[in-house]
This record gives C-alpha cells, sequence and structure tokens, in this order.
C-alpha cells in the first residue's frame, strides 16, 4: 500500500510506539488494503468501511480485534490527510460491533464457604484465612486488599475504607468471620519484622513485605486445590460471589452497587442475571409443571 512505510515510521520515530503495536497496525493495515484493491483511498467513503466492519464480524473476529483495526484505519488516514492532502478520513465515528457480556461466575453458598473456611495454625494459613474471608465477606477487589493498611479496619463498627478506582473511598462492612479471622492474623502479624516501606501493611509476607497481586493469586488457586474445589479460582470469583449471594437474599441492587465500588448501576446489574439464573433453578426444582417433559 502507498504510504504505508512512511506511515509506520511516523508510528515508529514519532508516535514511539512498541515494536509489537506497530506491527499489529501493520497487519490491520494490510487488511484494509485486501478489502479496497484497486480502489482509491481517497475516494473511500465510510459505507465501505462499515461493510469492512461487517466482513470482519461475520469472520468471528472479536470486538477488541475489530475495535484495534479501526483504530489503525482511523490513524493512518489522519496521518494521511496531514502528510498526503487526502481530504477525509471515512472511518472517523465509527465504532466496533459491542461484545456480548459474559456473566460472571460465581460460586454457590457452599462452595464459597467450603473455600474461605481455611484450618492450620501455621502463619501462612492464618494469613490466608484472613485474606479469603475478607474477599468473600466485603467483595474487595484484589488492588484494594493488597493496598490495605491496618488503620482502614474498624473493628467496633465492623467496616473498613477501601480505596478504589479512580481513587474513590467507600466504606464496607466486615463479617464477624472475617474481623476474627483478621485479629488472629494480626496477632501473627505482630511476630514478624515488617518492611519499613510499608510499615502499616495489612497483609504481609512472611518476609514483612506487603504481599503482591500475584501471590495472592498463587495463593487462592493453591487453597481452591486444597479445599476440593474443581474449580479456576481467582480472587475475583470471590468478589462475584459476594455480589450474587447479597443481591440474592436481598434483592437491593443499589446497596450492592455501593458496596462494591461500581460508579454507574449498569456494572451491578449484570448480577440480577445471575440472580435470574438462581432463581429459574430453584422455579424447575419447585414447580411441578416447570420442567418440559
Amino acid at each position: 500500500m502507498l504510504h504505508l512505510e512512511d506511515y509506520l515510521n511516523h508510528l515508529r520515530f514519532e508516535r514511539g510506539l512498541s515494536a509489537l503495536t506497530c506491527q499489529s497496525y501493520a497487519r490491520d493495515i494490510q487488511l484494509l488494503n485486501t478489502f479496497v484493491g484497486h480502489n482509491d483511498l481517497q475516494t473511500l467513503q465510510s459505507s465501505q468501511i462499515r461493510h469492512f466492519i461487517a466482513v470482519l464480524h461475520s469472520r468471528d473476529l472479536s470486538s477488541q480485534s475489530i475495535a484495534r483495526a479501526l483504530s489503525a484505519w482511523r490513524g493512518l488516514f489522519n496521518y494521511l490527510i496531514d502528510h498526503h492532502g487526502f481530504s477525509q478520513n471515512p472511518a472517523l465515528g465509527l465504532r466496533a460491533p459491542k461484545a456480548a457480556k459474559k456473566l460472571p461466575q460465581a460460586l454457590s453458598t457452599d462452595q464459597a464457604v467450603q473455600f474461605v473456611d481455611i484450618k492450620g495454625d501455621g502463619l501462612l494459613e492464618i494469613r490466608d484465612h484472613a485474606i479469603l474471608e475478607l474477599l468473600y465477606s466485603s467483595g474487595l477487589r484484589l488492588s484494594e486488599l493488597v493496598n490495605l493498611d491496618q488503620d482502614q479496619l474498624d473493628f467496633s463498627e465492623g467496616t473498613l475504607i477501601v480505596t478504589g478506582k479512580g481513587n474513590k473511598t467507600r466504606i464496607v462492612p466486615m463479617g464477624s468471620q472475617a474481623m476474627s479471622a483478621i485479629k488472629n492474623w494480626l496477632a501473627q502479624r505482630a511476630t514478624i519484622k515488617i518492611a519499613t516501606d510499608n510499615p502499616n501493611a495489612l497483609f504481609v509476607t512472611q518476609q514483612g513485605k506487603r504481599i503482591t497481586p500475584r501471590a495472592v493469586q498463587y495463593r487462592v488457586k493453591e487453597w481452591s486445590i486444597k479445599q476440593g474445589l474443581n474449580i479456576n479460582m481467582h480472587p475475583h470469583l470471590l468478589r462475584h460471589s459476594f455480589a450474587t449471594h447479597v443481591l440474592q437474599s436481598s434483592g437491593d441492587l443499589r446497596a450492592v452497587q455501593e458496596m462494591l465500588g461500581h460508579a454507574n448501576i449498569s456494572s451491578t446489574q449484570i448480577y440480577t442475571h445471575l440472580d435470574f439464573q438462581h432463581l429459574a433453578k430453584v422455579y424447575d426444582n419447585a414447580h411441578p409443571r416447570a420442567k418440559k417433559k
């Protein structure tokens, strides 16, 4: 394609994009070149770009891949307008098809209780028990958990202050089981020499350093095996389970939104689908005329 190498050099040397990003853009622009064929790029219309998007969608390309291709095409036309006298950008204002929202997986109540109920009196067992109880009790994001400091906990009120996305703070409840597990951990924590860079970190390693997200992910997977759960466990699954179980019991979507720290109610509404699935299962099992024969 004419001017392609000039554009890629512009991305590399003027915009400073990585070699991997430039390779992806080159593939996307070659794809556009295949669609365009012998036609003149300057005469390309938005309706044609929209058709190209439809073709990509019909090939089962992901929404993310189509969005990246559109971004590459928009960038190319902007470059051609600035440097080679093109008059319009036919990719401007077009969007990739929205990906269908996947329902988050959630543990059953019995599975969640089985998973977080860790036994053992070793330092790691006591710490991990507190971590899992708190994740399930309060619906924390992994980043929120590892960044917790001791002074964010209020045992008298049964709450903790969380700093979430966008540096926004919120107050969330702690269950009695979580508080008991955390108090046990704090007694163990007092025996560790804490690193000076994070002296107030709530959850630390045996070396006294603030625990990392990767370490928590690893421990969660390890405990899922030890607790006999044949599930691809990850910390966020406990957040999903927290939201689903609270919504099933209370039906209060706004309260769940506040506790999760969602800026928009639409982010929380996905849990209503999980709740409906639960109700539908109860209906199928309970109603004599529910199941199809």
